[in-house]
Parts: C-alpha cells; structure tokens; sequence
C-alpha cells in the first residue's frame, strides 16, 4: 500500500532531494535512478530497492504503473507525491514521474573474476571528471561483455544522477568498484596476474597490434591530463588508438568502445 506526501517540509522529502549531493549519498550508502527505463532496469536486475517514489500521473501511464506493481509486490516502500514535491527532488531537466532509492554496491575485483566464465577484461577509469563519459564507458563496458568497472578516486561518482542516467541501466547488470588507490590496484592486479593495458599517446603501440588475449585490465585517463605516470609506468602495455584527420584527441568514452571492441574482436577468433 502506497503512503501519499503532500508537504516538502516532510522530513522524507528533505531526506530524498539530499540524495542528489554526493555527501549524502556516501554518508547513507544510498543513490536516486529516476525515469521509467532505469526503475525497470533495477526491478529486472533484482538491486534491492529501498523506496519507489512517484506521481499519481506516472502511476496512470502503462509501462510506470507496471513496474509500480511489481515493485509494491516485492513489499518496497511506495511513496506517492505531488508534481510540486517531486519537481523538488528530482534531478532531471524533463522528469518522469518515477524514481526509487537504491543501495550502494560494491564490488571486489575477485568477485568481478568470479562473475564471469569468460577471459577476464576489466575497465579501469583514472581520473575521468565527467559523469557522462563515466557512465558510458560502464555501458559500453557491459554491452562489450567485461567483468567490471573500477573507478580510481579522483573520479567521477559512480552513483552520481547523470552518471546513473548515461549507464542506461548498465550500472544494474555490471560489477562497479569505486574510491580504489593506484597503489591498491597494482597490487590488485598483480595477485590476480592481470595485466595492465594502458591507453597513452606516448612510447604507444597501435590499440589493434596489443595481445587481449590474455586476463587484462584496461585503464582509461583524465580527459585533459591522461593516466597518471605512475601507472603508466606500472603497465604492461601502451595503447594509442591513431588519429588520420585533424582531431587532436577522441573522446575517452569513444576510445574506450574502440580499445573494448578490439579486445572482443581478437577473443572471438580463439
């Protein structure tokens, strides 16, 4: 049975819109996915949900009120507000209507190797700033079949809303890491034997001439500053990915689709 909020001076309320500052999000262990595809998304993945939150609107539209139900009958916590009260927590330019509140996962890089019967092929993010890029790379990392996401501090949040939102639902079906050390990491891979793939434009080899045949890690740099010299001088390997016309660098999301599909590619031929 669904509680109705009709004030934004409920605590509730206060509570949930607080979730869209990351201080918050880390102190409680909790994040928002809003919008009808991600609430589907987390139901289908079977991410413990905490509360769903909508509209009386939404509830009427087919594909909410279906996912409502099924949230309802797995005895979440319903909540139903105003169009005012959820403008106020919501973190979208256009909302739908819909969100939940989910708990934080995290993942170890062994439970990301026991995740998958597959050659193991991590993606590692060095300082990446942008929560869209962030986001993309979990979700070209998912469809490309890796076995996780770490995400080195210094980066983008993880369970930010527009991180969450670029994921289109990756970040359910995906094993994610945050707030791991370079130091951590090395050591990390070193006692899992994983090698380190590197993308630089220096003393590089070409992306398509690299050996993915093999339990690899692929780190990807700060949009403007790149990997940090320490794990570039820690890797394995170099990869640069070359550039024939004008454009000086690609997008690090991009690059990371181009480095990704490489490695399916060469494992398709085993």
């Amino acid at each position: 049975m669904s509680e109705y909020i009709s004030s934004v001076a409920n605590k509730l309320i206060k509570e949930i819109a607080s979730l869209k500052q990351r201080k918050y999000r880390d102190r409680q262990g909790l994040f928002l996915a809003e919008g009808v595809r991600l609430v589907e998304e987390c139901a289908n993945a079977g991410w413990p949900v905490k509360m769903c939150i909508y509209t009386e609107d939404a509830a009427r539209r087919e594909r909410a009120q279906a996912v409502i139900e099924r949230l309802s009958a797995a005895d979440c916590r319903m909540v139903v507000v105003s169009e005012d009260i959820y403008n106020k927590i919501s973190d979208t330019e256009q909302p739908q209507g819909i969100m939940v509140i989910l708990k934080k996962r995290q993942f170890s890089i062994e439970q990301m190797l026991l995740s998958t019967d597959k050659l193991p092929l991590l993606v590692v993010l060095d300082g990446i700033q942008d929560p869209g890029n962030v986001g993309t790379i979990i979700r070209t990392a998912d469809a490309a079949g890796s076995a996780g996401v770490i995400a080195l501090k210094g980066s983008a949040d993880i369970y930010a809303g527009k991180t969450v939102r670029a994921t289109m639902g990756s970040l359910f079906h995906l094993p994610v890491m945050e707030g791991l050390s370079a130091v951590e990491l090395l050591q990390n891979l070193k006692q899992a034997n994983i090698k380190l793939l590197a993308t630089c434009l220096q003393q590089s080899d070409v992306y398509y001439q690299a050996n993915f045949n093999c339990p690899a890690a692929i780190i990807l740099g700060n949009e403007g500053q790149g990997i940090s010299p320490e794990l570039i001088n820690a890797a394995d390997a170099c990869l640069n990915i070359p550039l024939i016309g004008h454009a000086e660098s690609l997008n690090v999301s991009v690059a990371a689709g181009v480095i990704l599909y490489e490695a399916v590619r060469q494992r398709a031929t085993l």
